[in-house]
């Protein structure tokens, strides 16, 4: 599996996780705020902003609104 496979395969894991939240776009937003190293926000945010293919709506949402 390659790096960016296993970057979509696990923000689309945590988003399912929020996803019984109301407020699961902020909740994943702080956790990848939070969490993720910068350079793996800065993979996510390139790959939405390039289509984020297999991306969650909900992870696309959310890497929009990161501060990389």
């Amino acid at each position: 599996m390659s790096e960016i496979e296993t970057l979509v395969k696990m923000a689309n894991q945590i988003a399912a996780n929020f996803s019984f939240h109301d407020d699961a776009e902020d909740r994943l937003t702080e956790h990848l705020q939070k969490f993720w190293a910068p350079a793996l926000k800065r993979q996510l945010v390139d790959y939405v902003e390039a289509g984020g293919a297999g991306l969650d709506e909900t992870v696309r949402q959310s890497a929009r609104r990161l501060s990389v």
